[in-house]
């Protein structure tokens, strides 16, 4: 389970360090996570129950999610959520408290107050110890009981294109394996110092920055947020080993390099690792003669509590535009009809192993289009090569990937179909070259609206990573030839067209 995550390391040494801030030993990290475990099981929760939190990446982060993994089952919200995100995500979790930073988020609070959720303060002190408070009981105390390996440690959420986010339930299991995978993939110990600069509500901070750390003993140093200018200087102070980034950080700190000059700490790490989106090949080349590290490219998802495949690191071959073999995980390319196909022939990318989900809670249509004879369907085209390394072709669902953020285009059409003004919408991706991809709509009005108003209508209601960056006012949407709205043609035919 989890918890024993906290037994890989020497009590003395440092787990978990904040960048700018405090750090704890094993010691105190398994001491906090104890004490404020209990303390939920005091305020009337455990095994079965959901703790929702919405936490900036920091100790109080880490803490309560191991505490709460521990006591019940975890389940991250992204603090950008405006109010009727956290509002459907606080519902549809079935949560029974909100961790809240003390004070912040008013608009996660107004949500939680009107699903009668109660909240639970957090703040941590200069010493690194973190302190919940909350004002009333979810309910009665219940009695201390640790998880087994098959009970829930995790919830996140997974975008759909054609409904609404489906729930991911992960078991200790799956967690465990994962940060087991990528440990031993990488050949991570004691020594190695790993830097999180991915957001902690995702399974990449979450379990290949931090789990796969803390699984072998060694140090997590958390970046509150990702910023370029002190991004080499913490690199030295902390004397990281290797960090995991999404090709959009990586792009950013090769943007900002000088040629011929190595940045300062560089000589600490032994490798750089790429996930959550395609790390286009010559980025991966100028990234390694610029900086003289290996760069492997990982293939993840939520469902696989993370990694599936990864390049490895030398001496082993590194192939530009493949994510490798898969990482102690079964990978298979299957044909629509569920038949295996052979190397070479592009298909869907398939996966099994136990650090594979069991299926999304409450969807069984979901779960029957997901899963074929064991295998679990990535939704994603490709095909793998005699030696087993896999080659991404292309995406099958239709996802807008913003730098690692997965965005589900439904759930935009829906945001600006509430507008009076819209009488239809349709979300997809454009190109983006510092993001990969943007989202973009095209909207047909029934009264005259700009394209300013509907985007401020949007970061009214969506996380501002999800709000349009560009909006095409047409007066009809292309269809097929039996009436259905197909994103990819929708996207092709108006990403070179004006707005107006």
């Amino acid at each position: 389970m989890i918890l024993d995550l906290l037994d890989g390391g020497r009590s003395d040494r440092v787990a978990i360090a904040v960048a700018g801030g405090p750090s704890v030993t094993y010691g105190d990290l398994g001491i906090q996570v104890d004490r404020l475990a209990r303390q939920l099981n005091k305020l009337g929760l455990g095994r079965g129950d959901r703790i929702a939190m919405a936490l900036g990446n920091g100790l109080e982060m880490v803490v309560s999610f191991l505490a709460s993994a521990t006591a019940a089952t975890a389940a991250p919200l992204n603090p950008a959520y405006k109010y009727d995100e956290f509002k459907f995500y606080i519902q549809d979790t079935r949560a029974r408290a909100l961790i809240l930073p003390s004070g912040e988020l008013p608009e996660a609070r107004r949500a939680a107050g009107e699903a009668g959720v109660p909240i639970i303060e957090t703040e941590s002190d200069s010493e690194g110890r973190v302190a919940f408070s909350c004002s009333s009981a979810p309910g009665l105390e219940k009695s201390i009981q640790h998880p087994d390996d098959d009970d829930i440690a995790l919830m996140l959420h997974t975008s759909g294109t054609t409904s609404r986010p489906k729930r991911v339930p992960l078991t200790h299991r799956n967690l465990m394996t994962s940060a087991l995978n990528v440990s031993s993939w990488y050949g991570l110990g004691p020594d190695d110092i790993s830097l999180c600069v991915m957001p902690l509500f995702h399974v990449h901070g979450l379990v290949a920055s931090t789990l796969s750390t803390l699984k072998v003993g060694g140090t997590v140093v958390v970046v509150p947020r990702f910023n370029p200018l002190s991004f080499w200087q913490t690199v030295e102070e902390h004397r990281a080993t290797w960090f995991s980034a999404v090709p959009t950080i990586h792009q950013v700190l090769l943007a900002r390099s000088r040629q011929g000059s190595r940045p300062q700490g560089i000589e600490h790490l032994r490798f750089i690792r790429s996930c959550s989106a395609p790390l286009p090949p010559q980025t991966m080349i100028a990234i390694e003669e610029r900086f003289g590290l290996p760069v492997v490219e990982a293939y993840g998802m939520t469902e696989a509590a993370h990694q599936m495949t990864s390049n490895p690191l030398p001496p082993a071959g590194r192939r530009p535009g493949s994510v490798g073999p898969g990482t102690s995980v079964d990978v298979a390319i299957l044909d629509q009809a569920g038949n295996m196909l052979a190397a070479g022939q592009q298909g869907e990318v398939c996966i099994k192993g136990p650090n594979v989900f069991g299926g999304y809670e409450d969807n069984p249509e979901a779960n029957r289009a997901a899963f074929t004879s064991g295998w679990f369907r990535t939704g994603d085209q490709g095909f793998i090569e005699q030696d087993g390394y896999v080659t991404l072709v292309s995406r099958i669902k239709e996802l807008i990937n913003r730098g690692g953020e997965k965005i589900s285009p439904r759930e935009v059409d829906e945001a600006l179909q509430c507008h009076p003004a819209v009488a239809e919408a349709v979300s997809f991706a454009i190109a983006d070259r510092v993001y990969g991809e943007e989202v973009a709509a095209a909207v047909v009005p029934r009264s005259p609206v700009t394209e300013s108003d509907l985007i401020k209508h949007c970061a009214s209601l969506l996380a501002d990573f999800k709000v349009p960056k560009v909006i095409y006012i047409v007066e009809q949407i292309p269809r097929t030839a039996t009436g259905k709205v197909q994103r990819r043609i929708v996207a092709s035919e108006f990403e070179n067209k004006p707005r107006r």
